[in-house]
């Protein structure tokens, strides 16, 4: 699973054939006849066959990167987590059975096994679960820690079975932020044993290093960013490490959270 899987050249089409609601998140299952699976933490560049643009001349919308959050074996199905935040996202929620959604990957670094024989911790806030989905579903057992705004996004914890929840409001399972669960986690002998997967906003991702690198933790981050191309080529997702800028797009998105400064988190320099 630590070699990336790399993608066919050119768009393809991925008819959807079921739409799932989950709260406000919408989940897309499609089938990609002619795709290689992806590997838990890589992404995929989607756009939508018809009506894919705005204003009066319809100009295209740039295609949305998302991380696959499923792809059962031995199919051709993959499933996406999707959220309405603007207009291309809207335009991807509205697809419906039957509708054609075209996709580049996979594409992107995912996440490694475990090392050292070490337990894997799950972290995760929002849509920021996706990934975490996959990647439960290829380990076979994890802890899974994830963290909702209220009880109506809450509701995407249903998609990994047997996760603890948190909500900033206390509408469902713990009130309070998700790393309050990983610090207890992370606390006594036990802690040292784990390794850490998180994928959320950049705000928890940076709590999560934080503490893995305090108890010397290790920790493996997926990291967003704009995305135009998917293929490194026009620089739009560059981000800061210790050791210089990546491109998350080729390097990414998952990184080993001892190349992160704070800065890769929120846009500083290294």
């Amino acid at each position: 699973m630590s070699d990336r899987q790399t993608a066919p050249f050119g768009r393809r089409a991925a008819p959807v054939i079921v739409r799932e609601r989950h709260g406000p998140y919408v989940v897309l299952r499609c089938e990609d006849a002619g795709g290689p699976r992806p590997q838990a933490g890589q992404f995929y560049m989607l756009s939508a066959r018809r009506r894919w643009g705005g204003g009066e001349a319809e100009r295209p919308f740039l295609p949305r990167a998302f991380s696959v959050l499923r792809a059962p074996p031995g199919g051709r199905e993959l499933q996406f987590l999707l959220e309405d935040v603007g207009p291309g996202t809207r335009r991807l929620c509205e697809l419906g059975t039957g509708d054609g959604l075209l996709l580049v990957g996979p594409l992107g670094v995912g996440f490694k096994p475990p090392r050292e024989g070490r337990a894997a911790v799950l972290v995760g806030g929002g849509v920021g679960i996706a990934p975490l989905a996959i990647w439960r579903d290829q380990l076979g057992a994890a802890d899974v820690l994830l963290g909702f705004r209220d009880r109506a996004r809450a509701r995407g914890a249903g998609l990994i079975a047997g996760a603890t929840v948190t909500t900033d409001d206390g509408s469902a399972g713990h009130r309070g932020l998700v790393t309050e669960l990983l610090e207890r986690r992370l606390a006594g002998d036990a802690g040292a044993l784990v390794e850490v997967y998180a994928c959320g906003p950049p705000a928890m991702l940076e709590a999560v290093r934080r503490l893995c690198e305090r108890r010397g933790v290790p920790a493996q981050l997926a990291l967003e960013s704009g995305m135009a191309c998917g293929f490194g080529a026009c620089f739009g997702c560059v981000v800061a490490t210790r050791s210089g800028y990546v491109r998350l797009c080729v390097e990414g998105p998952v990184l080993a959270a001892e190349r992160i400064g704070a800065a890769a988190l929120s846009g500083g320099a290294p």
